[in-house]
């Protein structure tokens, strides 16, 4: 059931009659999670008791519109529809039903840890001029980037959107790409919401500050950089936290401003082994995505061998969404196909094709998926002897920057060999979001301290090198642009 190649040979077959998988099933859960290093542990986990006691929250939402593009009538109708589920198994029959369906949880899903029913929240997305001054997004069709209406039992309350606020490109002719990473600047909305640091849910007991604390810091670690984020106000931690806070990357929780990481494409996920920058965890089917959508949201108990982080109040699954769901998003992502590539495979890029077997790139990123699915070393990571069997580990570095992979929670020691498929419209390459263009990976000047790079820059700083990945730095200025040519045609 939880063999990955299976899911990547098999279509889907689906009846009124599926088995819809276990989000929480403790034999999956055993051994999904890649050991933390410094700790050689896996991360604990809820049990599935403590999972399955947490109430549903299964609830539609509603796009925000600017005043001007409101459609008449649309807040009363807000008012008076009622609350209504987002997800109604016993309707879907088909696989295009169960596909469509996990279309709507991939869009419309917030996140409901930090709903809001504050008066002047609601009030400051509904005024034109409070909009105009957070410099909020509006989209082609007149609604508000990153946020949306729920339709409680309580009242309609404002949301942030989930799944969709991180993987929905907009390309610039308008055209959406869902599964893609985001790439548009929301604004200042998210102001109008509860601070919990980088956590998905609320973090009871903790200040704002403290909570920014506890979303990075890592106990195991003498020399943890962290550590004076503790003693830090708000005001004192927000330059160090706005470089990591830019378009298309973001210090997740258990991870880092220091070494924040992209939004990852989800567009392909089905051929790819691993979940995560540093493979935190496999992926070995459906029932994979769907545990995974759940721990980031609101079921990550951040236990660490003797380690917790969360306090006993803060440790619990405060919601879930309906298994259903939650699978039903997982096909949807599955179905998700790359939109159509401008660039066409010229004879600059049939060059680049050349270029690219000559040089031996299709070893780590073979054809196909263009990516072996492997796992690459941190600079300075010695295995230990006892690695998961499920790990497939090639045993050398490419010299990347270790800080996500050996000083934070994510860090695994490991880095996945990443699928190539798709570069022409992510945004940002590298892990960290370091770069923006492809040609920046080629440029031998990325290697020195006072280079400028175009993407991510940590507080105080103009310039960085960006070590690692040397491959193709010594290849001639006319091959690295067939190199080019041919990369942005995957």
């Amino acid at each position: 059931m939880y063999r990955w190649g299976l899911w990547l040979l098999v279509p889907i077959a689906l009846s009124a009659q599926i088995k819809v998988p276990k989000t929480w099933d403790e034999a999956a859960l055993a051994e999904w999670a890649t050991p933390v290093a410094g700790l050689n542990v896996r991360p604990g986990h809820f049990s599935d008791a403590e999972y399955y006691r947490a109430p549903i929250d299964n609830l539609r939402t509603y796009p925000v519109y600017h005043p001007d593009r409101e459609p008449a009538g649309y807040w009363d109708k807000l008012r008076s529809v009622g609350a209504r589920p987002l997800i109604e198994p016993a309707l879907l029959k088909t696989e295009a039903d169960w596909i469509a369906a996990g279309k709507r949880v991939f869009v419309e899903y917030d996140n409901p840890g930090l709903r809001t029913a504050a008066p002047e929240s609601i009030a400051a997305v509904r005024s034109k001029e409070q909009l105009a001054t957070r410099k909020a997004l509006v989209l082609a069709d007149g609604t508000i980037d990153g946020i949306r209406w729920v339709v409680t039992p309580q009242g309609v309350q404002l949301g942030v959107s989930n799944c969709a606020g991180c993987h929905i490109r907009i390309l610039p002719d308008g055209k959406e790409i869902h599964g893609a990473p985001n790439n548009t600047d929301s604004g200042n909305v998210f102001d109008l919401f509860p601070i919990p640091g980088t956590s998905s849910v609320l973090l009871p007991g903790d200040s704002p500050a403290t909570a920014v604390w506890r979303s990075f810091y890592v106990p195991w670690r003498k020399d943890d950089i962290h550590a004076g984020l503790r003693s830090m106000s708000l005001e004192a931690s927000a330059p160090i936290l706005g470089p990591a806070f830019q378009v298309g990357i973001f210090p997740r929780w258990h991870g880092s401003p220091y070494f924040p990481t992209k939004f990852p494409d989800l567009i392909g996920i089905r051929e790819r082994k691993y979940i995560d920058h540093t493979a935190t965890h496999q992926h070995r089917g459906p029932g994979d995505i769907m545990r995974y959508a759940a721990l980031v949201t609101y079921s990550d108990a951040s236990d660490f061998g003797s380690h917790r982080i969360l306090t006993d109040e803060q440790r619990k699954v405060p919601f879930r969404l309906p298994d259903e769901a939650l699978y039903a998003m997982a096909l949807y992502i599955y179905s998700l196909q790359p939109p159509a590539n401008p660039n066409k495979m010229d004879d600059r890029a049939t060059g680049g094709q050349k270029v690219f077997a000559s040089a031996g790139c299709a070893t780590c990123h073979t054809p196909g998926a263009y990516t072996n699915n492997k796992l690459t070393l941190a600079k300075g990571f010695t295995p230990p002897p006892d690695l998961p069997k499920s790990l497939d580990v090639l045993r050398l570095s490419v010299g990347t920057d270790p800080g996500l992979a050996l000083k934070t929670r994510k860090g695994t020691g490991f880095y996945k060999v990443p699928s190539l498929k798709g570069l022409w419209y992510r945004g940002r390459y590298l892990h960290d979001g370091a770069l923006t263009k492809i040609e920046e990976l080629f440029d031998p000047a990325r290697l020195k301290e006072d280079y400028q790079p175009t993407g991510f820059v940590a507080e105080g700083k103009k310039t960085r090198a960006i070590m690692g990945h040397e491959f193709g730095l010594d290849l001639s200025a006319e091959k690295r642009a067939d190199l080019v040519a041919f990369l942005k045609t995957l």
